[in-house]
């Protein structure tokens, strides 16, 4: 099983709090293996929030800008854009989805006075296979990140850097498994991608309905589909 190998941060003793308080979000993140994917997008959350005031102190633009040219900070930052970038696409895809699954409801509304929804049916099944087919582009690349870190990973990186790559590292572990979970069937993905240390020995129930209810759309939606094949 494929994971991110996200190391462990060894601070001085009389660290800046904020210093420690990043360091103790992404252990909180590394040990939430039970939790569910809201928790840990919440969690994600408290870091990124924790990290960006890591990043307005003094001392951290000091040192960023005296390890510029530090491939370890160039590789953080590059991975960090194209998450970002990731999470723009795949955003603007489920507005694309809502949009669709908002017309369906309106055509179902109005088949009962014999109107088909053939059309409505297409438009969701078409922009759904797009974003499976953007979903695995996207894991893919998350691949080649986790190999591009482990490549450059270095004992000579300052903390600041460590924590850079560190927080990017575990953003993309937990990108890995949101996409996983919404897209991929456990049982036909050809994907080995969901962390040992992200993944819960019990699915939440939570999870495992919402999960069923995704297969349950696209399967009665195909089952619709196909009787406005027939009828036509």
């Amino acid at each position: 099983m494929a994971s991110f190998h996200i190391r462990s941060i060894s601070l001085p003793s009389r660290s800046h709090p904020l210093t420690v308080s990043v360091v103790e979000q992404l252990d909180k993140l590394k040990a939430s293996q039970s939790s569910s994917l809201g928790h840990k997008l919440a969690g994600l959350k408290e870091l990124y929030e924790c990290f960006n005031d890591f990043l307005q102190l003094s001392l951290t633009q000091k040192t960023l800008s005296q390890e510029k040219q530090n491939q370890s900070v160039e590789e953080a930052l590059n991975g960090s854009l194209g998450l970002l970038d990731m999470c723009s696409t795949i955003r603007d895809f489920f507005s694309q989805m809502r949009g669709c699954m908002q017309g369906l409801e309106a055509s179902l509304r109005r088949r009962k006075t014999g109107e088909s929804v053939f059309n409505e049916v297409d438009t969701y099944m078409v922009t759904r296979k797009k974003l499976k087919k953007v979903i695995y582009r996207y894991l893919r690349n998350l691949k080649k990140q986790e190999k591009n870190s482990r490549t450059t990973a270095s004992a000579n990186n300052s903390d600041v850097v460590d924590m850079l790559k560190g927080v990017e590292e575990i953003s993309a572990v937990l990108f890995e498994s949101i996409l996983a979970f919404i897209s991929l069937p456990k049982e036909k993905s050809k994907f080995s991608i969901v962390p040992s240390f992200f993944q819960s020995k019990h699915v939440s129930s939570k999870e495992e309905v919402e999960a069923n209810e995704i297969e349950k759309i696209d399967a009665g939606l195909l089952v619709l589909k196909s009787s406005e094949d027939i009828n036509q």
